[in-house]
């Protein structure tokens, strides 16, 4: 159950004779079928809040959405606002509602449960069946996004914030409930080594967290060197691995995407490869051994056996697989050493052909995580520690990057939201900076 609002504050609702207005909303109809819409809003009901957004960043999916009109087996089949990873003010607050006043900032976590079925009752809501989540098309009619003006959210979803933490903060409070998600799944030992592979939002959040929790050694690898120089030179991790390109690549072969995203970037799935299996093992586990390699000398590792199949293989305490894609989840079976941890993070290619002996034999878990859980009070607190830790000079160990270095480029006004995804889509803008996190304010 979400954490309710608390406080002593005196209930404040809306006059009667309040009516219901219209706003602006990026309203997608189809792949890159963006357009600007007016629409109505009525006024909050029992329970919820109305919140003038402020801040979305734009997600991974929301570009496959974009793109194709899905995210991977989830088709969109009727006009959809976009955007979930998002901040704002309170401006209306409806019936039954306390703890909250006019102008409060707030972070929106944007899936509702039912809050009434056993999972939901265990605490795990975002497995609901029932769940709703904005921007996505898996319930119908869909649950619109937040690139609107404002939007009508039940108040035990919305966060309120410390002055301390900004609205693009805020709005990244979602991609790092993922990761604080992940890292609580994997349970990591202090002193453990770990593995991110994908260097997106994600993925360096995951990094970071990683390191929170009190992993000594931390590598991220991706197949974009300013991803990567990115996470080393922020802090969110230790070591850095730059995957090669192919050269000339079979056709068509589908290779791991750095993005983060659920699909390919350019919304063409191939799932035939002239590569066969046995070859993309090899090659994994090649990968896997290079690598490692980064962190033999530095850390706990042994000397690296030249068969990683071997149960008594080195490797690291676990791996977070953030791209979804198969080729890299072959990686990470051949990089975590025998008892170890595989988090699957990245959603991406549904149906998999993987090495499972390297699982079986060496009792490797895999673990999946869907979204999160009981996280946004966290976020808030980590964030609210890092800000003291500068102010004071006290820091007496890791420091949470700052979540505000991830917004590379931003857009005012949702008239431009299809700049904002057109360039969320690419990894580096038309004068060649690092493009990373993309956020429209409204």
């Amino acid at each position: 159950m979400a954490p309710s609002a608390t406080g002593d504050l005196a209930p404040m609702h809306l006059p009667a004779a309040c009516k219901a207005s219209t706003i602006n909303a990026s309203v997608l109809h189809g792949p890159r079928d963006l357009r600007l819409e007016r629409r109505a809003i009525e006024d909050p009901g029992v329970g919820e809040l109305q919140i003038a957004v402020h801040t979305t960043g734009i997600c991974g999916s929301d570009v496959s959405y974009y793109k194709k009109f899905a995210n991977g087996d989830l088709c969109a089949c009727m006009p959809l606002s976009l955007g979930h990873e998002s901040s704002g003010t309170v401006v209306a607050i409806g019936p039954q509602v306390t703890g909250f006043r006019i102008g409060d900032r707030v972070a929106l976590e944007v899936g509702i449960p039912c809050n009434r079925c056993g999972i939901c009752r265990q605490g795990r809501y975002n497995l609901c069946k029932r769940m709703r989540f904005r921007s996505s098309a898996k319930s119908v009619p869909h649950f619109q996004g937040t690139l609107q003006e404002r939007i009508n959210h039940p108040a035990e979803w919305c966060h309120k914030l410390p002055d301390s933490i900004s609205f693009d903060a805020a709005a990244l409070l979602e991609p790092l409930s993922v990761a604080i998600h992940a890292v609580n799944r994997a349970k990591p030992a202090p002193g453990s080594s770990a593995l991110v592979i994908g260097a997106g939002a994600v993925g360096l959040l995951t990094a970071a967290m990683a390191r929170q929790s009190g992993c000594s050694t931390v590598t991220i690898a991706d197949i974009d060197q300013g991803r990567v120089d990115f996470a080393i030179a922020k802090g969110f991790a230790t070591h850095g691995y730059v995957v090669e390109r192919p050269l000339q690549p079979p056709t068509p072969v589908y290779t791991p995407s750095s993005s983060g995203t659920s699909t390919p970037l350019d919304g063409v799935m191939t799932p035939g490869s002239p590569l066969s299996t046995q070859v993309k093992f090899e090659h994994a586990k090649a990968l896997a051994a290079d690598i490692l390699s980064l962190t033999r000398a530095s850390s706990s590792f042994s000397a690296l056996d030249d068969d990683l199949d071997d149960e008594d293989g080195d490797g690291v305490d676990v791996t977070f697989e953030c791209t979804g894609k198969e080729e890299c989840m072959h990686t990470s079976l051949y990089a975590t050493k025998a008892g170890g941890k595989v988090i699957m993070v990245g959603m991406g290619t549904p149906i998999q052909t993987l090495p499972m002996s390297v699982a079986h034999l060496r009792e490797i878990d895999i673990l999946g995580i869907f979204r999160y859980a009981n996280t946004y009070a966290t976020g808030i607190k980590l964030l609210k520690a890092r800000e003291r830790a500068l102010a004071t000079g006290a820091a007496g160990g890791y420091v949470l990057p700052s979540l505000d270095d991830m917004v590379t480029h931003r857009f005012k006004g949702l008239e431009n939201a299809h700049r904002a995804f057109e360039l969320a889509s690419r990894t580096v803008d038309e004068d060649g900076n690092l493009v990373l996190k993309v956020v429209i304010e409204a």
